[in-house]
């Protein structure tokens, strides 16, 4: 038979049982579908924290102290951060800087109810540096950061009740009230300013106890020679102790959040493996029900001249359609899914063309294996035999 008789009696076949089929293309579908989303999603994701990484830029470095050799905590110099600035390659520098004082929504609130937040000492130009951004309000600028003005992170506003900034807004910080000026927004690459309450350096020295001495200093170096700045940070920072210096590329814990996933990606594509397979279990179960309620059909054409390989071929063709449309299914399905899910997200829809052709793929092997042995059947079955069989 040419090839468009086969796809013809193969049809044929499929569409004398629409709902076994229907079920059958479904258990295929289902499996596709769920190796296709977790594909796409995951390129999805991956689409968005590159395209993150490039706004925000991936050449930031922390420097923080760690612990001296009897494992007390350690302190950078009061110089570091001028001597950072000095490494020709280095763009940027800023830093903030720890202070002993706690905030609360009020002056009623115990003092144990701290809700986590820091009161953190801050340089002018920070947010910038550090690519963050402003939810609401201003940043500190060179009147405020003089006065009892502070602007909240984004965790510390929630936690505080404060919704927007303004001359009205204030907290209890410090045993003293301080103005909300502003919030800001997440910041993916200093996620601990999301809950610290931000002050200016010098009010923070005059009136919340605050010994000058930065806690983590934040620099950015041209793109080039990010690694070799990264190796002379800790002994530039604090060059009697670099040993009790810490030194963090931000960038790389955004890139191992995401390579953590890949974990439960393997676990959701092996679900997909097992659903594919059931609905390769489906394929084979229709087949050979077929082949048992066709025995005539399959005994009259064998006595008007078909053979064997055209009896077989029949049935694998039949295998291979139902297959391929649980196959197209599942990958119009899983992007389906893919785009839904990236778009509740905010992020781009990423499906790879090879996870697509993949699929489609994956299902006519499927489909040839589960309908190999029904195929065979079919055709050593003898034209008596078959015409005999009620």
């Amino acid at each position: 038979m040419r090839p468009r008789d086969v796809v013809r009696v193969g049809g044929s076949g499929l569409r004398a049982r629409p709902l076994r089929v229907f079920l059958s293309a479904l258990g295929i579908a289902i499996g596709i579908a769920a190796m296709l989303g977790v594909v796409g999603i995951s390129a999805s994701s991956q689409e968005d924290l590159n395209r993150q990484l490039e706004a925000l830029g991936t050449n930031l470095l922390t420097v923080s102290p760690g612990q001296s050799l009897f494992g007390e905590a350690s302190h950078l110099p009061a110089e570091a951060e001028g001597m950072i600035g000095q490494i020709a390659p280095v763009t940027e520098v800023t830093a903030t800087g720890a202070t002993p004082a706690k905030v609360y929504r009020n002056d009623r609130i115990p003092a144990a109810e701290t809700g986590s937040i820091s009161v953190t000492a801050a340089r002018l130009d920070l947010i910038e540096d550090v690519g963050a951004g402003l939810a609401g309000g201003a940043w500190l600028n060179a009147a405020t950061h003089r006065y009892p003005a502070t602007v909240l992170g984004a965790k510390a506003a929630d936690r505080l009740g404060v919704v927007q900034a303004g001359p009205q807004q204030r907290v209890w910080l410090g045993g003293q009230w301080f103005t909300v000026v502003g919030v800001l927004a997440p910041a993916p690459l200093a996620p601990e300013l999301d809950s610290s309450a931000l002050v200016g350096w010098p009010i923070a020295e005059e009136r919340l106890g605050f010994d000058g001495y930065p806690t983590t200093i934040y620099a950015r170096a041209q793109e080039e020679h990010v690694v070799a700045v990264r190796e002379v940070l800790a002994a530039t920072a604090n060059p009697e102790k670099p040993n009790e210096v810490e030194v963090s590329r931000p960038s790389d814990v955004l890139a191992a959040k995401q390579a953590t996933d890949a974990t439960l990606n393997a676990l959701l594509l092996g679900l997909g493996g097992v659903a594919l397979l059931v609905g390769g279990v489906g394929v084979a179960n229709t087949m050979v029900i077929s082949v048992l309620e066709r025995r005539a059909e399959i005994g009259l054409r064998r006595s008007l001249g078909a053979t064997r390989g055209q009896i077989r071929v029949q049935f694998l063709a039949e295998s291979l359609l139902l297959s391929a449309i649980g196959g197209v299914g599942g990958v119009l399905l899983g992007i389906g899914v893919t785009a839904a899910y990236a778009g509740f997200q905010g992020w781009p829809a990423i499906v790879p063309v090879w996870a697509m052709a993949g699929g489609v793929a994956a299902t006519l092997v499927i489909g040839g294996l589960a309908g190999f042995y029904p195929a065979v059947r079919a055709a050593k079955m003898s034209p008596t035999e078959a015409l005999a069989t009620p």
